[in-house]
């Protein structure tokens, strides 16, 4: 739980609701432009490498978090996060991320956490840094993204209260 916001794990009963915000345009283009049938949405919260969870926001879901886990480097992951446009700019993706990259880290599942907005996405890199990711180098174009981006890795030296 985190100041602002609440991380709960993903359920069946989430998958009509994350389907429709996936077919946002406004969720979309921040995910490649994917949009995701029923089935599709289905078979990805039954992923082994990845644990998903929905944000909420005094008992409504606003957003959704996954935490993906590196096969190849043991104790490295990371997550990927979007928020329903009325949800924006009100600091509950920094305060989501930084509860659940808290969680990884001090429970153990993980003792290294990265993000990777899009170089051209300010306002994720923002919110990013303020839930306590640092950037450690810009990167091209790669076969998970279509455009030069930025890896970012939690190190949690953020102002507490600055959650906006």
């Amino acid at each position: 739980m985190g100041k602002a916001t609440v991380v709960r794990p993903a359920t069946p009963g989430d998958v009509d609701l994350l389907v429709a915000w996936h077919a946002d345009p406004e969720v979309a283009r921040y995910w490649d432009d994917e949009t995701f049938t029923r089935e599709q949405i289905e078979l990805r919260l039954r992923r082994p490498d990845v644990d998903s969870y929905v944000v909420m926001r005094d008992e409504a879901p606003v957003g959704y978090i996954q935490a993906w886990f590196d096969r190849q480097s043991p104790g490295a992951g990371g997550i990927d996060m979007f928020l329903i446009p009325s949800a924006r700019d009100r600091g509950f993706g920094p305060d989501a991320a930084r509860t659940l990259a808290r969680w990884l880290t001090t429970s153990g599942v993980l003792s290294r956490v990265t993000v990777d907005p899009y170089a051209w996405n300010g306002r994720a890199i923002s919110a990013w840094k303020k839930a306590g990711f640092e950037p450690e180098e810009e990167r091209e174009a790669d076969d998970e993204h279509v455009d030069r981006w930025l890896l970012m890795r939690f190190v949690e030296a953020v102002d507490e209260h600055d959650l906006s």
